[in-house]
């Protein structure tokens, strides 16, 4: 009887799998007889009737009123011809209203906490006779970049994102999410990833949360790996100090602003082009899948509930966000004051990774001050550039800054610029930095939501490396080329 039913099960088995070959052969030629957009015709006559339906049966007061206000409203707003341009033109308001509204109160937390705070904390470490070895640790470390950080993300972020709620609230980011849906579908990815761009101008760690909203797990994690091509609150003050001091230079002072935001705007574009052609490369290789269909529900626009949204989107961004990234910031601050005050030879430690690094750095056009701030500053953003400085005064030994291992920075463009080119900075440098920036590995805060949101360690390397080799690449490519032609 063993046989027999062995013989009965392989019959079975066999059977089924060929009624399964069978399905799929079928399921395939359908595809191809209905086409790619079964889906999308599919969606929209269900929600046709559905509006026949509820016509028909459903009355308001001023509905009709109010529909036909939205829809006048939507025939520009996602046309073809103008939903684009207006699209840009608005995220380009919100990030002129964060960064020049932010220098203010950012100039103001910086006398605060660096120019008036902190000679405080040395004066009373002085007085009480704590040894220089901890007040240089715990003052000129620790708090000086716990500092930085509140002063340079904290102003932005507080802007950035209730600009960005009440756009929500009014009902205007669906509509940048149907502009983007064509593009992204083209990508691979999910429309809703436009909504989770757009929040990673702000911060990445803010657009990885915000990938919630997207229900496909593959098309989620795509929009998780790719959302540090948005260039986040913290890179824009290097862009845009780097596109003033090299790129502005190359123009009249007339044009030099201009200049200058057109290089930074590029920076920002060209970190989207790469997200739409990273989020392509992954959802035809190791995140192969079809593209989820899309329906979106445009919303009716309403007034904003301000004062609402204004709380929520501090609490619930801002200072969280601002608080790991405060976690993350102190031990960096340690790091960079301990490599510069610790001696190997006659050298410190910093100058002897610098050193090391030199050869790496100019293959990619820009060299070992600059690869050595980027690693020691992998939790904040904000502080590269204090870093950069104090580790060119460090190398060079120039006259300024504070001492070793004490980040600065310059109220004067033009005297950062000074020992930036004493630094041995050329336009090649500050081109290559700018994409570097663009293009290098997400800060410890990003890098801690990827993982809590993924809840993968491969994932969470994938995400992280990812960029870096890219940004490897992109500079080796542009400092050959550009010698070659020089």
């Amino acid at each position: 009887m063993r046989p027999l039913k062995r013989v009965n099960s392989f019959n079975y088995s066999l059977m089924n799998n060929n009624k399964i070959d069978h399905i799929i052969s079928l399921s395939n030629d359908l595809r191809w007889q209905i086409g790619d957009e079964f889906h999308d015709n599919l969606a929209e006559g269900i929600y046709a009737d559905a509006a026949e339906i509820v016509k028909d049966s459903v009355h308001k007061k001023d509905e009709k009123g109010a529909f036909r206000v939205d829809a006048k409203i939507d025939k520009i707003i996602t046309s073809k011809v103008w939903g684009f341009p207006l699209m840009f033109l608005i995220l380009a308001v919100v990030l002129w209203l964060t960064i020049v509204g932010a220098n203010y109160p950012s100039a103001m937390l910086s006398g605060l906490l660096l120019d008036t705070l902190h000679p405080a904390l040395k004066g009373f470490a002085s007085t009480i006779g704590m040894p220089w070895w901890l007040d240089g640790f715990l003052i000129d470390g620790v708090y000086l970049a716990v500092a930085w950080v509140i002063a340079v993300m904290l102003p932005p972020m507080a802007i950035f994102f209730p600009l960005f709620t009440l756009l929500e609230d009014f009902g205007y980011l669906p509509r940048v999410a149907f502009n983007l849906d064509h593009l992204f579908k083209l990508s691979g990815a999910h429309g809703k990833q436009a909504l989770t761009m757009s929040m990673g101008f702000g911060c990445n760690a803010a657009g990885i949360v915000a990938t919630r909203i997207i229900d496909s797990p593959r098309e989620r994690l795509i929009a998780i790996i790719t959302n540090n091509f948005s260039l986040c609150n913290g890179r824009w003050p290097t862009q845009i100090l780097i596109a003033t001091i090299f790129v502005g230079a190359l123009v009249p002072a007339t044009y030099s602003g201009i200049m200058s935001l057109a290089a930074v705007i590029g920076i920002a574009v060209l970190g989207m082009v790469f997200m739409f052609l990273v989020s392509w490369g992954l959802s035809k290789t190791v995140l192969k899948g079809e593209v989820s269909t899309f329906n979106l529900e445009l919303p009716p626009y309403r007034p904003p509930r301000f004062w609402k949204t204004i709380y929520t989107s501090i609490i619930d961004r801002t200072l969280i966000v601002l608080w790991r990234a405060i976690v993350f910031a102190a031990p960096a601050g340690a790091v960079i004051w301990l490599i510069s005050n610790i001696y190997i030879g006659d050298a410190s430690v910093a100058a002897w990774l610098i050193d090391s690094l030199d050869g790496f750095g100019f293959l990619l056009g820009l060299n070992g001050v600059i690869l050595v701030a980027y690693i020691v500053a992998i939790p904040a953003n904000e502080i590269v550039i204090p870093t950069i400085l104090m580790l060119t005064v460090l190398v060079t030994g120039i006259s300024a800054g504070a001492g070793a291992g004490v980040m600065f920075e310059l109220d004067s463009v033009t005297a950062t610029g000074d020992i930036l080119r004493a630094g041995g900075w050329t336009l090649l440098t500050a081109i290559n930095l700018m994409l570097f920036s663009l293009l290098h590995n997400p800060c410890s805060t990003t890098i801690y939501t990827i993982y809590k949101e993924t809840k993968s360690v491969k994932w969470t390397l994938v995400a992280s490396i990812l960029p870096v080799i890219m940004g490897f690449v992109v500079t080796f490519l542009v400092a050959q080329i550009w010698r070659l032609g020089s």
